[in-house]
């Protein structure tokens, strides 16, 4: 497997699940600043132009929740994902969901509101509103998702790793983590993993 990603952005999650699982896999960097995601060569692979991208011997994958779970069902011995529990897998991707549905949405409106809106003046404003949007959704996690000592329970699964990913954009967003005990605790234990070493000194060297 291949995975096409760029640093600081989502496609860290499903690079410390590859790790996590014991997955052959290579990486391709893409560079942002120079528009590499734009590229021709780029497109052809992952035509919506944005990461993170998993080239597969059955295809190629995109948007993150669908490759955590094809991560978690490709390498099962792994146990990434309560396969064999039909409702604890769905709460898996429920909260998988809402972070790219809404967490990330959140915060995408701090640097893309270009997506939403062409007046400068609407971007400012969704600038203004990301660390209150941003900062209600972590508050929803750490008061009502986040079971612990994972996010649903005792077993680490595919959840961790996103949440971990979205959870080092806080300062960014003009977040206090401190606000999170339980998110910023759970932050603190990832980091010790060796896939999350690994993934992130290969992604920030």
């Amino acid at each position: 497997m291949k995975l096409y990603y760029a640093t600081g952005t989502c496609a860290l999650a499903s690079h410390i699940a590859l790790e996590e699982a014991g997955a052959e896999y290579s990486t391709v960097r893409l560079n942002f600043a120079t528009h590499e995601q734009r590229s021709a060569e780029y497109l052809a692979i992952n035509p919506k132009g944005r990461v993170p991208a998993l080239v597969t011997d059955r295809g190629i994958l995109t948007e993150t929740p669908a490759m955590l779970v094809f991560i978690a069902q490709s390498f099962p011995k792994a146990k990434l994902a309560p396969l064999d529990d039909p409702f604890r897998f769905a709460e898996v991707q429920a909260f998988n969901s809402y972070l790219c549905s809404t967490v990330h949405v959140a915060h995408a409106h701090r640097m893309r509101g270009t997506r939403w809106a062409d007046d400068p003046a609407a971007i400012e404003a969704m600038k203004r509103k990301v660390p209150e949007s941003v900062g209600a959704c972590f508050e929803l996690i750490e008061q009502k998702m986040l079971q612990g000592p994972w996010v649903i329970g005792e077993s680490y699964t595919i959840c961790d790793p996103y949440l971990f990913t979205l959870a080092q954009w806080l300062e960014g967003d003009s977040v206090d983590p401190a606000r999170f005990p339980k998110v910023r605790d759970h932050r603190n234990r990832m980091s010790e993993r060796a896939a999350v070493r690994k993934a992130l000194a290969e992604e920030l060297g």
